[in-house]
């Protein structure tokens, strides 16, 4: 069942910046991790959006992670780590389910020091195992464990949101 469609996305990013924008306006750079494929996509549609409602300079790189095993295989902050010291940093993904993910999106800013780390994410589901606090919330929702959202932003030309 498709819950958000193409328009309803685009508002919801719109939002997202203006809220960001508002929090943040105040410091010279915005830094967005968006962590792998999805959260990346969503970070530079974020950018764009928040480089039309702010003078900041806004960045975006990528945590590439493998949420099965984050133990197994190292974690990279892209292009590097130094980029994030003394900045605000704001952790990008399309879903937060559990938060287990996006918990360890925080290992490799904990190797220097941010300014401050915020998260955004286009869906947040009400299933949270590890203690993460979503800061930027395009949509809520309350699903069972079973159900699935899929989110469709890169490479469509209707961006929508399913659960499944």
């Amino acid at each position: 069942m498709r819950i958000l469609d193409d328009k309803a996305v685009k508002q919801k990013i719109q939002r997202l910046a203006f809220q960001i924008a508002e929090n943040n306006f105040q410091y010279d750079e915005i830094i967005l991790a968006g962590i792998n494929n999805n959260g990346y996509g969503f970070a530079k549609l974020l950018e764009r959006s928040l480089k039309k409602v702010i003078q900041t300079s806004i960045t975006t790189r990528r945590i590439k992670l493998n949420p099965a095993n984050p133990l197994d295989f190292p974690i990279e902050f892209i292009p590097t780590l130094e980029d994030v010291r003394s900045k605000v940093v704001i952790i990008v993904d399309d879903v937060a389910n559990t938060g287990r993910t996006i918990f360890y999106a925080f290992r490799p800013l904990m190797e220097t020091l941010p300014h401050k780390i915020e998260v955004a994410v286009l869906v947040d589901r009400k299933h949270k195992h590890f203690p993460i606090q979503v800061d930027y919330v395009g949509l809520s929702l309350a699903t069972t464990l079973k159900e699935n959202i899929t989110v469709k932003i890169l490479g469509v030309e209707e961006m929508e949101v399913h659960l499944d």
